[in-house]
């Protein structure tokens, strides 16, 4: 698939992958749902869920280490700045850091896959969903599916295919 088609896909997956509510529960459904896939799969990722004001939910599995929570800092930044999915910006402008004009330093803001906006019905983008550990392509195609299957979508329809 060409960018320009990835780039409508991940435009679609964050216009209609929206919750119809967002709170603790919400959070810890979703992320024990992408933590089990994880342990099922054998997947060594860190998933962090999030409003902007605080985490609602955090676990590691296996094979993870300190620079995925660092990495995870850095995606909600650039997810929360950016208003986009951080594969998008990946899609959208490759994946060198930003230069220093945009003011967005690369200490605290990267483009890489894995951070996707949570957006609620009626309210816009209240936080984020990250995912660390995989390729940035897979990290972002974690949160999809588990989006996806939270709302009842089928997976399918959203997934970006295999490079």
């Amino acid at each position: 698939m060409a960018a320009a088609e990835d780039i409508a896909l991940v435009k679609k997956q964050e216009q209609e992958l929206v919750l119809a509510e967002f709170d603790e529960k919400v959070a810890f459904k979703l992320g024990s749902a992408i933590r089990d896939r994880a342990l099922a799969e054998g997947l060594a990722l860190v998933v962090d869920i999030r409003t902007w004001d605080r985490q609602m939910f955090f676990a590691a599995t296996a094979g993870t280490s300190a620079d995925n929570a660092e990495w995870v800092r850095r995606k909600i930044n650039s997810v929360r700045r950016f208003q986009r999915a951080s594969y998008r910006l990946v899609l959208e402008r490759g994946e060198a850091p930003f230069s220093p004009q945009s003011g967005a330093d690369p200490a605290d803001y990267v483009i890489a896959g894995g951070g996707f906006p949570i957006r609620v019905k009626g309210a816009g983008i209240v936080g984020c969903l990250t995912i660390s550990g995989l390729p940035g392509r897979s990290d972002h195609g974690v949160a999809v599916a588990a989006l996806c299957d939270h709302l009842g979508l089928d997976r399918a329809v959203y997934a970006l295919p295999a490079e």
